[in-house]
């Protein structure tokens, strides 16, 4: 008898799971371009996104952490990734449960069979822990066969990769200046990664599960039922006519979004002088929420900046989107060095505390946008009936709720997760924090007078929001309180008294609130709950993959 020439230890099957998390885009994906490459090679490939009960719960302070309005741009995300995959010649196998339990019924458990688990890496303890037990989980049910399984963790959801960092990441700058200084002196942006071809990833094996099934609101794990009937609401009804634009979730969605924006319209050559804004849907970009769910690539929106440069202009408001995308690179790196510190009360800095309050009055009256304050309330009117505020706004709402009101900032970071579109862990927690004075940097408290002054110095997106100030005269607009009896009687004024504030000296912060420049931060670009972060040590990049995992993952 012939002696066989193939290699004992070759398996016999291989099949490779995509799972998809914060990366729903199959443009510049390195997991899809692993995939396609595994492919190439004999393997079949299984792409499977989870609606993971986790990230339904209540928080600790009691807010359910993600909202119908969220649900229905991530749902809309799901689908749109779904319908991009079937024009590939693949599918999405979409289900609801623990995260872990449904990659490991992927896992094959055949004997010299193989099961590659691909997926972005993910910073903070939340995430990180899940895939720990899905690993765990994935090469026990491969060893009942005698098969095989393992995990690859890709980078893939920064402008700037954590391999190309001219520091290590213990050293990474703890305020954003000095960082953007260094990546921009001393980084290049990577080049974009192809996306597949039609047939690159193979059809799916039917054996994997469902792939007619999808998800309706009702099938999800709210924290509420009436977080499923308002969801099924808005994606029957359409969101407050109010609303800066229509948000659907999704890459066709996000890469039309940014072809508008620079391509059809060139709002990106004055994105400087209108940056902000906050009435109407083209005074920023808006695709914080597509790239919260990493419906876009940040190097995707870097490239088509640096071609329009090349080919209509190039100015300071081509590179001040760039300059917003390093912000955001900055948070995620930052929550990746000091881990669940960011969720803590007294955040990152070692040599500063408050006393943080509970008013429940107050927060209460922020979150309904009934203080008295009449852009604060605006701001907050339009994050809970359409799941977005303008950067300006987030900076002031933060602000008050945290410097004016004294409260513990991490019920306002709550409060943005639920609501917020474009809800990121790193970016919103780190912000938060910041917002409060807890990560040792400035201090910027707001007058929120002078900024209704500076920003909407006639009221028109005041009374856009709060139309109970509609006959208030633009010289009062910021400050309703200070009208004169006579016309308060004369206009029927029915709007809230400011709610009575602590007096603060901030000594205990250990310095006092400096002048608020350009450029800078506030209440954020997403956010998540307490008790999460990326692990006790901040791993070394220069070692490259083994050590960052180790420390991620370890």
């Amino acid at each position: 008898m012939g002696k066989s020439t193939s290699d004992p230890m070759e398996p016999s099957r291989t099949r490779v799971v995509i799972w998809f998390r914060n990366d729903l885009r199959v443009h510049d994906n390195a997991c899809v371009a692993r995939a396609a490459a595994l492919r190439a090679s004999g393997a079949e490939v299984v792409p499977v996104f989870v609606f993971d009960p986790t990230f339904f719960k209540t928080s600790k302070r009691g807010v359910a952490r993600l909202g119908a309005a969220r649900a229905k741009f991530a749902l809309e995300s799901v689908e749109d990734l779904k319908t991009t995959l079937k024009a590939l010649g693949s599918d999405l196998l979409v289900r609801v449960g623990e995260s872990e339990d449904v990659v490991a019924e992927l896992t094959l458990t055949g004997a010299n069979e193989r099961t590659i688990v691909l997926t972005q890496t993910e910073v903070t303890s939340e995430e990180t822990d899940m895939d720990v037990r899905a690993e765990k989980k994935c090469k026990a049910v491969a060893r009942t066969g005698g098969g095989d399984a393992r995990f690859e963790r890709i980078w893939g959801s920064t402008l700037y990769h954590i391999d190309d960092l001219p520091f290590e990441l213990s050293d990474l700058p703890d305020v954003f200046t000095p960082f953007r200084n260094k990546v921009e002196s001393k980084c290049e942006v990577r080049g974009l990664i192809p996306s597949p071809s039609n047939g690159a990833l193979g059809s799916v094996p039917t054996s994997a599960g469902n792939f007619e099934w999808f998800p309706k609101p009702s099938d999800l794990p709210f924290a509420t039922p009436k977080l499923a009937q308002d969801c099924a609401a808005l994606i029957s009804n359409g969101v407050d006519e109010r609303r800066a634009m229509d948000f659907k979730g999704g890459e066709s969605q996000a890469l039309a979004r940014v072809k508008y924006y620079l391509w059809e319209s060139k709002l990106l050559q004055t994105y400087f002088e209108t940056r902000n804004g906050m009435l109407g849907g083209d005074y920023s970009t808006k695709l914080a929420p597509w790239l919260a769910l990493g419906c876009v690539s940040p190097r995707y929106v870097v490239s088509e900046i640096r071609k329009y440069e090349s080919e209509i202009m190039e100015n300071k408001s081509t590179y001040w989107v760039i300059f917003e995308l390093i912000w955001r690179d900055f948070y995620k790196f930052f929550a990746l060095k000091y881990g669940n510190k960011i969720f803590h009360l007294h955040g990152t800095c070692s040599n500063r505390s408050a006393a943080w309050r509970e008013d429940d009055a107050a927060l209460k009256a922020w979150k309904s946008g009934m203080t008295g304050y009449p852009l604060i309330d605006a701001n907050m009117r339009e994050l809970k009936n359409t799941g977005f505020m303008s950067n300006r706004g987030r900076q002031n709402v933060a602000s008050w709720l945290a410097l004016d009101a004294g409260v513990d900032w991490r019920h306002g970071a709550d409060w943005f997760e639920h609501y917020l579109l474009d809800y990121d862990t790193a970016s919103n927690w780190g912000n938060w924090c910041a917002a409060a004075g807890m990560t040792g940097g400035r201090i910027n408290k707001f007058n929120i007078v002078k900024q209704t002054k500076d920003y909407d110095p006639q009221g028109e997106y005041i009374r856009h929001w709060v139309p109970e100030l509609k006959d208030v005269p633009a010289a009062h607009i910021a400050d309703p309180s200070q009208m004169p009896r006579d016309l308060r009687d004369k206009i029927n004024l029915n709007y809230p008294n400011k709610i009575k504030l602590p007096q603060r000296s901030y000594t205990e912060f250990g310095s006092t609130p400096g002048p608020k420049r350009g450029g800078g931060r506030g209440g954020g670009r997403g956010g998540r709950t307490a008790g999460r972060g990326g692990g006790k040590n901040a791993p070394k990049h220069r070692a490259r993959a083994a050590s960052i995992y180790e420390s991620i993952y370890g």
